[in-house]
């Protein structure tokens, strides 16, 4: 029997057996925001939840944040870089438009791993690791690092209130191996076109001419433009059908969850989900105040945190959902450790 013959016998489970986070130097908290735009701390506070959120400012950048989760991942996990075989990461703005992941695969030094970048927004990390499940569950490869990470104030128009009091920035990652038993338990993974209009980061051009008869646009990207309200009424009625059809996938009851972790966009989402699922308030995990929505760095950053103070021990059931531009939204129900 070949090499991943034997692997996919007695090792086509997936385990997520270590993560790791960071989060950049600088804090901007509402009073200063209140220097900014016309609002207040109440204002922020009552409407979102968040009343911080860190700032990258160089030499700061999404590599050097991702570069700092993951080596925390590797070590919570045991293993070396040089044992990873492939590195995803999330993001919707890399330092480099041809993408980020190779850049982080050189800062590790992880030699024989393939490296690219994945992008769905803020449901990237959900995403991501339904993709490193596969590549694991097919005998493919051994050791995965997947990174949520993104630097959304590089986009925020700060003259816009209804934007600019949401967004901050950072980067958490897990490590994904191969195990015999099975710990991603159920999935559901989703997306709407239809409704991209609702949230976005648009390319704008200007036109540049070429040659008499050819004009090609050339310019960069917009800020974010979103419409709140919209987003809001999304997220309340997808998340938890979402999150029902991956426990049906997993064949566990709500009740089974011993903890609940959503996208950090808001306070009052979060709490409308949990309302809905019937979850109560001490199984939610929220740091969502102190980051503000950090798109796909949120779910990874919620968990290292909550791993770290001994909140999440081995075994317990995590219900996650992450949701935002696309609009995609997904969840994924798993058991934390080997």
């Amino acid at each position: 029997m070949g090499r991943l013959g034997v692997q996919n016998l007695f090792n086509n489970g997936i385990a997520i057996t270590g993560s790791g986070s960071a989060v950049p130097a600088t804090p901007l908290d509402n009073q200063l925001l209140t220097e900014l735009v016309e609002t207040s701390d109440e204002w922020i506070t009552t409407r979102t939840g968040i009343s911080q959120r860190q700032l990258a400012l160089p030499p700061e950048s999404l590599t050097t944040l991702a570069t700092d989760a993951s080596k925390q991942a590797l070590a919570a996990a045991g293993i070396k870089a040089e044992d990873i075989d492939l590195i995803l990461l999330a993001t919707s703005t890399p330092d480099d438009l041809f993408g980020s992941a190779c850049r982080v695969q050189a800062e590790l030094g992880a030699i024989k791993a393939v490296a690219f970048d994945l992008t769905a927004a803020c449901s990237g990390f959900v995403f991501g690791l339904v993709t490193a499940a596969q590549y694991i569950r097919t005998g493919v490869y051994q050791n995965v690092l997947l990174i949520g990470g993104d630097i959304l104030s590089r986009w925020v128009d700060w003259q816009d209130r209804r934007t600019c009091v949401l967004f901050g920035d950072g980067a958490g990652a897990v490590v994904l191996q191969a195990n015999k038993s099975d710990r991603l338990l159920g999935f559901s993974l989703k997306s709407d076109g239809t409704q991209n209009h609702y949230l976005n980061l648009a390319y704008q051009g200007t036109t540049q001419q070429v040659t008499p008869n050819i004009h090609v646009p050339t310019g960069t990207y917009q800020p974010i433009s979103m419409n709140g309200k919209e987003v809001y009424r999304f997220a309340v009625q997808k998340v938890p059908e979402v999150i029902d059809k991956a426990l049906f996938e997993a064949h566990l009851s709500v009740d089974k969850i011993d903890w609940l972790i959503l996208h950090q966009a808001n306070q009052r989402i979060i709490n409308s989900v949990a309302e809905r699922l019937n979850i109560p308030e001490h199984k939610v995990i929220s740091n969502v105040a102190h980051y503000g929505n950090t798109s796909a760095a949120s779910i990874p950053l919620a968990l290292d945190e909550a791993v770290r103070q001994g909140k999440i021990k081995p075994n317990d059931i995590i219900a996650t959902s992450g949701f935002g531009a696309g609009l995609t939204w997904g969840a994924a129900i798993f058991q934390w450790g080997r």
